[in-house]
């Protein structure tokens, strides 16, 4: 484990407060017999484990979808933008949230 990609990567996709609350932290069992996770959560976790994965292609089917605007933008700025952890990976962002997506400059012919 390296421990300190782990803890950037929990900053960048906002699950620090997340795992305070949780009575095991990190160690808590999730899903079956475990503990629930919002839809939230459950992205934000998804995400996580993606980005400690430290591929060299990311595919990110709508991950913004399921967190409110504050950490929506949050993640887009620490992981999925220009300047996010993943700003030296290939990247292909599906997403309904075109507020999110750069906007193209018109030029006047």
């Amino acid at each position: 484990m390296d421990k300190e990609r782990y803890q950037k990567t929990l900053d960048a996709c906002s699950l620090r407060t997340d795992l305070e609350m949780l009575s095991g932290g990190d160690e808590t069992e999730i899903g079956e017999r475990g503990t629930n996770l919002s839809g939230g959560q459950s992205s934000e976790l998804a995400l996580a484990r993606a980005v400690y994965s430290n591929a060299d292609v990311y595919i990110l089917d709508d991950p913004l979808s399921a967190v409110d605007a504050h950490v929506g933008k949050h993640i887009f700025e620490n992981v999925i933008g220009p300047n996010g952890v993943l700003k030296n990976k290939t990247r292909i962002l599906v997403t309904h949230g075109i507020g999110f997506l750069p906007r193209p400059i018109s030029s006047s012919c």
